[in-house]
């Protein structure tokens, strides 16, 4: 029998302590649809440590007690699939990405990580990306194949999400899963050093601290010119997060992203309730903001944005159960929309020639995030969105890959 390593979940308003999980009750912000339940796959993290961002979408039906309800022995997928990502945003997916390598650094082993990437990749009809072929590699944080973390169910859940992300957008690229030895900053940067020292061209974090942190402590882990760092901006509604506020990383905030045969582009975006936003009171301002009118004379989170509503959700493959969920599960938060940038990034091919100020000079290449919000705050573009930068959204979302 597979191993259930329970983390210990965050005491919010609206949530309650699940299984090692944390469920979000239909009033909190990060608005599902009614007859949905959302359950967080990490707990609580403590100072100097990162909790993973995923967020698994349940029906109203799902146990208080387990998540086996999520999906029980499921043989189909029900969230968007590569082919909605890649027609939401434009991308080139077929045709680019060859050469390019996307970096997922995560906590912890998920022993079927390979295994299930192959189940995902086989169902939408991608080609296979294997050790043996060279398109897939795991390491630790040290670069070591065969010396691994222990396995752990609820960091599997974002590393099968990762994983399966980098795939829809980018099917050419190759995949490095780098694995800390623990959730810890130290560790988790450890890993994002390794990602780079073995060539990645993008390195994507879907994970993030409860609060904003100094890039003086930790920044030089996310500091890697010529390689595209994503970062999730957070899963709790206005409020910083780190690696987010680094001034060395893109950060990527959330959308609810919806079909919409009404519109030219077929589909439509407004901000997901639940992504982070705003002003870091640490880390220095990216000189390309300057001429948005942030009003932040620090670090402003988020710069780009994609799909992270649990509601709108994407579909995932993930044997390890957790908490009685395995199979195809719908994923949000987040976590899903830093693999998603990053992978975009690798599609464009640019990162040894730009930084992180490049989409805020080619922001005609995004679709402007107009409505919604995520929270309350002093300054309203930290927290609500407008015509242009705002805090939850950023400069919008990827429309083809022209901002990266």
């Amino acid at each position: 029998m597979r191993p259930i390593r329970r983390i210990a979940s965050l005491a919010l308003a609206a949530s309650l302590a699940v299984g090692g999980l944390t469920l979000i009750s239909s009033t909190a912000a990060s608005a599902a649809p009614t007859g949905y339940r959302q359950f967080n796959s990490c707990g609580a993290s403590a100072a100097g440590f990162a909790r993973c961002l995923a967020i698994v979408r349940a029906p109203a039906t799902s146990s208080s007690a387990s998540l086996s309800a999520v999906s029980p022995a499921a043989t189909s997928p029900s969230g968007k699939s590569p082919t909605n990502l890649i027609s939401a945003y434009g991308l080139p997916s077929s045709t680019a990405g060859s050469g390019q390598t996307v970096a997922i650094v995560d906590a912890y082993d998920d022993p079927y990580a390979e295994a299930d990437l192959a189940v995902y990749r086989s169902y939408y009809g991608l080609s296979a990306c294997t050790t043996a072929n060279g398109c897939f590699k795991k390491v630790s944080q040290t670069g070591s194949t065969t010396s691994l973390p222990a396995a752990n169910a609820s960091w599997s859940q974002e590393i099968s999400l990762d994983i399966d992300m980098v795939s829809a957008v980018c099917p050419n690229c190759k995949i490095l899963l780098v694995e800390a030895t623990t959730a810890s900053f130290a560790n988790l940067g450890t890993a994002v050093n390794e990602a780079a020292a073995l060539g990645a061209n993008a390195i994507s974090n879907s994970y993030g601290s409860t609060g904003d942190a100094r890039d003086t402590v930790y920044g030089s882990y996310y500091n890697h010119p010529g390689i595209a760092v994503t970062a999730s901006s957070g899963d709790s509604g206005y409020g910083t997060s780190y690696p987010a506020s680094s001034h060395y990383v893109t950060a990527v905030g959330g959308t609810t992203l919806t079909a919409a045969s009404s519109t030219t582009r077929g589909w439509t975006e407004t901000v997901w309730s639940g992504a982070g936003s705003g002003c870091s009171s640490y880390n220095t301002a990216l000189t390309g903001a300057a001429s948005f009118s942030t009003g932040c004379s620090g670090r402003a989170e988020a710069d780009v944005s994609a799909v992270a509503d649990p509601a709108t959700g994407v579909s995932v493959y993930d044997s390890y159960a957790y908490a009685g969920a395995s199979g195809w599960l719908t994923f949000g938060g987040t976590s899903v929309s830093s693999p998603i940038i990053a992978s975009v990034y690798a599609l464009a091919g640019n990162t040894a020639s730009i930084d992180n100020n490049y989409p805020y000079t080619h922001s005609t290449s995004l679709y402007d995030v107009t409505s919604g919000s995520n929270g309350t705050c002093t300054t309203s573009a930290w927290c609500t969105a407008r015509t242009g930068w705002d805090g939850p959204t950023g400069l919008g979302t990827p429309n083809g890959i022209g901002a990266f």
